[in-house]
């Protein structure tokens, strides 16, 4: 029987975020205190592992993350959040560069999507994602934690 946590890790500079995993792999950063009753609040050594790595990364000590992920998604989220993790520290990327890096130029919008459907922020790295003009839009944490996290990355000043 797989047994699924959270944890809620509370010290970060972007407020709360609640981490959820299965016995073998992540599967979930919500931004707030998320409450789901039905897990239990005994944080696995996954877990654990996680709020080690997001802490050093917040610090500016890490800038990628080696975990195992286990995001629930469509085949073509799947993709996107495949070419998301290809984004390097530091660099962003358009809706419409992600449509071509996945073999499918004229879907932006629906990369768009499956970005506002990643449910692994930060670990899957969203907020790489820009708009075609190089502004900020849409980010399921805020635009404001979407610019810490950019300016944390030195992509913005």
């Amino acid at each position: 029987m797989t047994t699924t946590t959270q944890l809620h890790l509370t010290d970060l500079p972007i407020g709360i975020l609640t981490l959820t995993a299965s016995d073998e792999a992540l599967t979930g950063v919500e931004f707030g205190r998320v409450e789901h009753e039905e897990l239990e609040h005994v944080p696995s050594d996954l877990l654990i592992e996680a709020a080690h790595q997001l802490s050093e990364y917040f610090a500016g000590k890490r800038q990628s993350f080696d975990l195992p992920l286990a995001p629930a998604g469509t085949q073509f989220q799947q993709r996107v959040w495949q070419a998301l993790q290809q984004i390097p520290y530091g660099e962003t990327r358009s809706y419409g560069d992600l449509a071509s890096i996945i073999g499918q130029p004229g879907a932006a919008r629906a990369v768009g999507m499956a970005n506002n459907r990643n449910p692994l922020s930060i670990l899957i790295p969203c907020h790489r994602v820009i708009g075609a003009n190089g502004a900020l839009v849409g980010y399921g944490g805020g635009l404001t934690i979407k610019r810490k996290l950019l300016e944390l990355e030195g992509v913005l000043d």
